[in-house]
């Protein structure tokens, strides 16, 4: 495979995750490695979307404690405690949350002052396991919507489905 990632940001949203999704099924075939998965994503979802900061905050201790991953951008928090900040908040709740202006989220944790809005999608394994949430902040508020929900959502299955345990 040729190792080109697309610029996808004058695609409709439909078209840029199916475009997204195709790359990572070609890009990790055979590949069952959950950190190899989460930093070909980080990538692929980053650089075609241009994003502020793109990356995986992986479970560390279950229920307690996620610590950074595989990810683009600038240095981001080392770790976040469950129910703490957006990250925390979606892997204590083990669902996506949509932040259209971070400044009025209660408890946001700022690694970045540039964030304005975020996406938080949880990611679990083949056993239903939470192992991941997938964090992507961009440097304008109201940056995500629900066609990102629904595309992210379902780029995360690879999880579910790639070999991950």
């Amino acid at each position: 495979m040729a190792e080109i990632t697309l610029d996808l940001r004058d695609l409709p949203a439909s078209e840029a995750y199916a475009e997204v999704n195709a790359q990572i099924l070609v890009a990790l075939e055979g590949i069952g490695d959950p950190i190899a998965g989460m930093a070909t994503i980080a990538a692929l979802i980053h650089h075609g979307f241009g994003h502020l900061w793109t990356g995986f905050y992986r479970v560390a201790v279950p229920e307690s404690m996620l610590r950074i991953g595989p990810y683009q951008g600038t240095l981001g928090c080392l770790e976040i405690p469950f129910g703490q900040g957006v990250c925390g908040t979606v892997a204590a709740k083990k669902r996506t949350v949509i932040v259209t202006d971070v400044a009025r989220f209660p408890g946001h944790i700022t690694c970045d002052p540039r964030s304005r809005s975020e996406i938080v999608v949880p990611v679990f394994n083949k056993a239903g396991d939470l192992i991941a949430v997938l964090d992507i902040d961009s440097d304008r508020p109201h940056a995500f919507t629900d066609e990102d929900r629904a595309g992210l959502e379902q780029l995360v299955q690879w999880f579910r489905g790639g070999g991950v345990e």
